[in-house]
């Protein structure tokens, strides 16, 4: 069971110490109006007060306007300023270059990765600008599967929730007061149209961090994770390559020893 309390208050000492030894004078979040990128913003304003973080909205054509409302209404309720950048021209201009215009399904994956790594561009561009970190809002399901973009949104300078596991995020924004709508919304990165989690990943949130935990915290074999999860055992085995195959993703570019 995660103690909520001790784990804000972990958090946001970890924000203070990191923006601190950095010299920064703040933090700047990329504001999806989904619960990850609402609770780093909720905590860095506890950890540093509102006029220290700068919330960056990046839609595309194809963001549900409701991201958007959600976004600004979050960042209304924190009382953070916001700067809002559309990337559908950025990226349209890599696709043109690049001669990905065409709906193939082999272009869908690099495109969806270079708007990603627009927004990185962006966020490091508002944070060399005003002497700010880039807070990452990644969680600990995604990364164990490798569920972001290399040098996109996983291109950041501090990860305050890196160590939590999407249901343990979703129970803390409520507690925070991010609004319930947000906190328990459907997860999609909203890299391609109509882009959901559940096209990519095997199962659920509520059904995959049960298998995590038994893989990685517990260290059982996936048989046994199975057994407990209730999961079919090739789904938990299918989970395991999935840790395996984004292993590069985790770990700094190798180098000759």
């Amino acid at each position: 069971m995660l103690d909520l309390e001790l784990t804000v208050r972990e958090i946001s000492d970890f924000i203070k110490a990191r923006v601190q030894a950095a010299g920064a004078l703040g933090v700047v979040v990329g504001l999806s109006g989904g619960v990850d990128s609402s609770l780093v913003a909720t905590l860095c304003v506890r950890a540093l007060d509102p006029d220290r973080v700068l919330g960056v909205l990046m839609p595309t054509s194809f963001t549900p306007p409701q991201d958007v409302e959600d976004a600004q209404a979050l960042a209304k309720q924190l009382g953070i300023k916001t700067r809002r950048v559309d990337i559908q021209r950025v990226s349209d201009a890599f696709f043109r270059e690049l001669g990905c215009e065409g709906d193939e399904e082999r272009f869908r994956k690099p495109m969806a990765n270079i708007r990603a790594r627009c927004r990185m561009v962006v966020l490091y561009y508002f944070a060399n600008l005003e002497c700010l970190l880039v807070a990452g809002t990644g969680d600990r399901s995604e990364a164990l599967i490798g569920y972001f973009t290399k040098y996109g949104d996983g291109g950041v300078d501090l990860q305050p929730i890196a160590h939590l596991y999407k249901t343990q995020v979703r129970r803390l924004a409520e507690q925070l007061g991010v609004p319930e709508r947000i906190a328990y919304k459907p997860s999609s990165p909203q890299l391609y149209p109509g882009h959901r989690a559940t096209d990519e990943l095997p199962l659920s949130y509520e059904q995959l961090d049960p298998v995590l935990v038994g893989l990685f915290d517990k260290g059982l074999p996936p048989i046994e994770v199975s057994r407990l999860s209730g999961v079919p055992v090739h789904i938990v085995e299918r989970v395991l390559r999935m840790s395996k195959d984004s292993g590069h993703k985790r770990e700094p570019a190798p180098k000759v020893k």
